[in-house]
């Protein structure tokens, strides 16, 4: 069964399609059991994929670039932040039918954090809030680009990493 599809310029995806990717560039993982993730992302569509990994495909072109740009960063960040991030274990390429590079990486227990899941809003927030002070702690490499500072995060990061756009002339992201 194909995942529902969320956009109009969507490719087609489903547990066959994984299973082909698998078995033409991972046969290691091709037999594993594979399972779609209902999911409140409209960037990839999610397999589970085994009991502990997880296949993401972007769903459509403006998503394509996050592959990259989660196996570039997600390395540096894991070992800067107290909980678990999905660090990948390997990149995809285009194949069966399918027209991009995709990934697979840990599968982590839990839930989307949807408004209908967060039930103390107040602690979350706090927790947000928290978080957002933790990054502003970070060091991202000096080699990797100019840094800015957004207005709804104190996190300074490489444009290149968030996929913000450059800074406005007083020094924010637009």
């Amino acid at each position: 069964m194909a995942a529902l599809k969320m956009h109009a310029d969507e490719v087609e995806t489903d547990a066959a399609l994984v299973r082909r990717l698998l078995a033409d560039q991972f046969p290691q993982w091709a037999k594993l059991p594979i399972e779609a993730v209902e999911s409140a992302g409209t960037d990839n569509a999610i397999y589970r994929l085994g009991p502990d990994m997880a296949v993401r495909l972007p769903r459509r072109p403006s998503s394509i670039g996050q592959v990259e740009k989660e196996q570039r960063w997600l390395p540096i960040l894991a070992p800067q932040l107290p909980l678990a991030i999905p660090v990948p274990i390997a990149t995809g390429s285009p194949g069966g039918g399918y027209p991009w590079n995709w990934s697979i990486g840990p599968w982590l227990e839990g839930d989307d954090a949807t408004v209908d899941r967060i039930r103390r809003i107040p602690a979350a927030a706090t927790i947000w809030r928290g978080l957002s002070r933790l990054c502003s702690g970070l060091t991202p490499p000096a080699a990797r680009g100019p840094a800015v500072t957004t207005s709804s995060a104190e996190c300074r990061w490489p444009c290149e990493m968030r996929a913000c756009a450059p800074p406005s002339p007083n020094g924010r992201a637009r």
